[in-house]
């Protein structure tokens, strides 16, 4: 079984999955870099540049990645912020149950939350992050992902609550028995 990390942009998915891969052992990979890894090395934001901020054609990107790390076993997988997300005919983001359910075959999903105001404040002195929309602030992106990220979760846990290493932790302690890597 792998552990699959959601959550909002700049919750601290990357640091606290490098700190459960010491817990666990196991590797890990982040979706955004293997997308990166797919399109010539491109950064996620030299990416959507090239491909003139096509969200839509991203979110393919993305599962075909999810695609891929879902057959693997007893991995880590970091996620970008919009793994939860597809988008409707009409470019809204919708529940991407199709990208959800791959990972759920074979991965126990933790959802990482944080306060929107303070995330968006983070995320906004990232200049390697690409802006989500010209028409939403960051803040409302990720209000109204944190529905898609509850209805995904097998575990959720508020990461703003804890150093990132008592987080890895505390996450290790309440997987399954399987996924603790400690069989």
């Amino acid at each position: 079984m792998n552990i699959i990390l959601i959550g909002p942009r700049g919750v601290g998915k990357s640091s606290v999955s490098r700190l459960l891969a010491r817990l666990t052992r196991f590797p890990v990979l982040s979706t955004d870099l293997l997308i990166s890894y797919d399109h010539d090395g491109l950064p996620v934001p030299a990416l959507l540049r090239a491909i003139d901020g096509d969200w839509r054609r991203f979110r393919d990107f993305e599962y075909n990645v999810v695609a891929k790390v879902a057959r693997l076993d007893n991995i880590i997988v970091d996620t970008g912020g919009g793994v939860v997300v597809d988008l409707d005919d009409a470019g809204n983001e919708i529940y991407g149950e199709r990208k959800i359910n791959l990972l759920k075959q074979n991965g126990f999903v933790v959802h990482l939350t944080g306060d929107p105001v303070r995330l968006a404040a983070r995320v906004a002195r990232d200049l390697n992050r690409p802006a989500l929309s010209a028409l939403h602030s960051e803040e409302e992106i990720m209000r109204r992902r944190e529905p898609f990220y509850r209805r995904a979760a097998d575990l959720t846990v508020d990461g703003s609550r804890m150093r990132r290493e008592e987080l890895a932790e505390w996450i290790h302690k309440h997987l399954p028995a399987s996924e603790s890597g400690l069989h």
